[in-house]
């Protein structure tokens, strides 16, 4: 089986980043507001056809916040969130399940809207790169996953239609982009992350637990 899988918030622990933000702005909530504007900033680009990297939009959308919240933001500050987001843990949950399904023969491939180097020393960093038979970046087709072209970018690496792809996020948008390719879907439920219950088609399969997640679509 083809199993395609997010890697920021999905596999890495963003939670992380939490002190970066508690020091910055007082608060620990401010971390999921920057990653909503961040996700903002790519969608954005998406519609307007253009493409800048990932660590532009990051620390672009922490200068946002930065105004919003009237807290000065300086070059320091947004290199050290740069690179605390290449060094976020794997959720507890990530290892086992990779190894598992690696050692049944599935073929594992990361699609990530991080750029393809930065996702290889992500995973390098937490032990995970040997577990993917591939690691895609949008950077391929510059443009932002939840629009088509990345998940048809994966299908085509593999020589596959893309209806022979399950792919696994924490994001909703990632799952109905996905969907909208042709792709089935699996939800991961990572804290604070939920879809409509209600939604019809998406996600396939849902869980908070990756292994349990997994077990159930490859058995399904």
């Amino acid at each position: 089986m083809h199993l395609i899988f997010d890697v920021n918030e999905t596999l890495l622990d963003t939670r992380a980043l939490d002190p970066l933000f508690q020091r910055w702005f007082g608060s620990e909530a401010t971390r999921p507001e920057w990653f909503l504007t961040l996700q903002e900033s790519w969608m954005t680009a998406n519609l307007i056809g253009r493409f800048d990297p990932f660590s532009s939009l990051a620390r672009s959308a922490l200068r946002q916040l930065g105004a919003k919240h009237d807290v000065a933001i300086s070059a320091d500050d947004e290199q050290a969130l740069v690179d605390a987001i290449l060094s976020m843990p794997a959720h507890g949950d990530v290892q086992s399940a990779l190894s598992t399904l690696r050692n049944r023969g599935h073929t594992l491939t990361a699609l990530t809207n991080s750029a393809l180097k930065a996702a290889h020393r992500q995973l390098e960093h937490v032990g995970l790169e040997g577990h993917f038979d591939a690691i895609l970046s949008v950077e391929s087709v510059e443009r932002y996953k939840p629009a088509p072209e990345p998940y048809r970018h994966a299908a085509r690496h593999w020589g596959v239609d893309t209806r022979e792809l399950v792919m696994i996020a924490a994001h909703g948008w990632d799952l109905i982009g996905a969907n909208a390719a042709g792709m089935r879907t699996g939800f991961i439920a990572r804290p604070g992350r939920a879809m409509d219950p209600a939604l019809a088609g998406v996600p396939d399969w849902r869980d908070d637990d990756l292994s349990r997640l997994l077990e159930r679509i490859v058995a399904g």
